[in-house]
């Protein structure tokens, strides 16, 4: 039996909000069998939990957030990417504010405090959903069109082309494949950063966002070039930032995908769009659980390696 996972013991964390600015302490927990991946404000008078799912996403502008009632969690995706890409079905995550720290902008700090944490198989069965048709989203015509799809495959890969009209971006790479059978998280996507631009960032923090941004947690740019001296980590680290978004935001379905996932332009909004547009197409998956381990897609069959 392929075996769901959480955590061996707790681990914790201390960061800023990207957005908020604001000090928020973190600590992952295990948790049981088919608890799925639950984040509780703990700084709330009555702590309150906020399981994933497409449906919890309540705001998709410039980071994923999801919430019920008035609870809120923002800029989930690079921790809910660590989680995809390591195999964690049952977490903990209780958070002292409403923003998951940013830590140094990629998901590499979240990678390191899982493995540290310890990897635990569990007596249950990991649970799919297998895409069984391809199931798409578009948005816009022409120069400004953008789209995501899901097609079937035996296992996760994810492609991703990008397009944003910057000299520093042009000339890195723009299109990327990641196949989770193949390729390894942790050393080719994890360390992939957040990214934005100077021109942007005078607007953003006029609207309360981006107040915890800086060269130590995102690689920044004016019109020409990067700002960060230490450069840039992979040659295509933008593009491979939004497959590591992906990652994070397809996640957030509350069970692993098996599928292709390719996208042009896509970003947050899109993303949720297409894991809403899958669930409610109920002809076009399925969801599956593997007795016999051999028959699972590699890339799901052990807990993911270290560095």
């Amino acid at each position: 039996m392929l075996q769901q996972r959480t955590l061996k013991t707790i681990t914790r964390a201390v960061g800023v909000g990207l957005h908020s600015g604001q000090r928020v302490e973190l600590t992952l927990r295990p948790a049981q069998p088919d608890t799925g991946i639950v984040f509780r404000r703990v700084d709330l008078p009555q702590p309150v939990d906020i399981p994933i799912c497409a449906t919890a996403v309540t705001d998709t502008r410039l980071a994923s957030t999801i919430g019920t009632g008035n609870a809120k969690v923002h800029t989930v995706e690079h921790l809910m990417s660590a989680c995809a890409g390591l195999g964690i079905d049952n977490l903990y995550v209780d958070i002292t504010a409403e923003e998951v720290p940013i830590l140094d902008g990629s998901s590499a700090s979240f990678v390191f405090l899982l493995q540290s944490a310890g990897i635990a198989l569990q007596n249950a069965p990991r649970r799919f959903i297998r895409v069984t048709r391809p199931v798409e989203v578009r948005q816009g015509e022409g120069a400004a069109a953008k789209w995501a799809r899901l097609t079937p495959y035996h296992g996760y890969k994810l492609s991703f082309e990008i397009d944003f009209d910057h000299p520093a971006v042009d000339s890195t790479g723009q299109r990327v494949e990641f196949d989770l059978g193949t390729g390894n998280y942790s050393r080719d996507i994890a360390r992939a950063r957040t990214f934005g631009f100077t021109r942007d960032v005078e607007m953003m923090r006029s609207s309360g966002l981006a107040l915890g941004g800086g060269l130590d947690n995102a690689i920044v740019m004016d019109d020409y070039k990067v700002l960060n001296s230490d450069g840039l980590r992979y040659d295509d680290e933008f593009v491979k930032h939004k497959i590591l978004d992906a990652m994070g935001d397809l996640y957030l379905v509350g069970k692993p995908l098996l599928a292709a996932y390719s996208a042009f332009r896509s970003g947050h909004a899109m993303n949720n769009l297409l894991l809403r547009e899958l669930l409610a197409q109920r002809d076009a998956w399925e969801e599956v659980t593997f007795e016999d381990e051999r028959q699972a897609p590699s890339g799901f069959l052990q807990p993911a390696r270290a560095w």
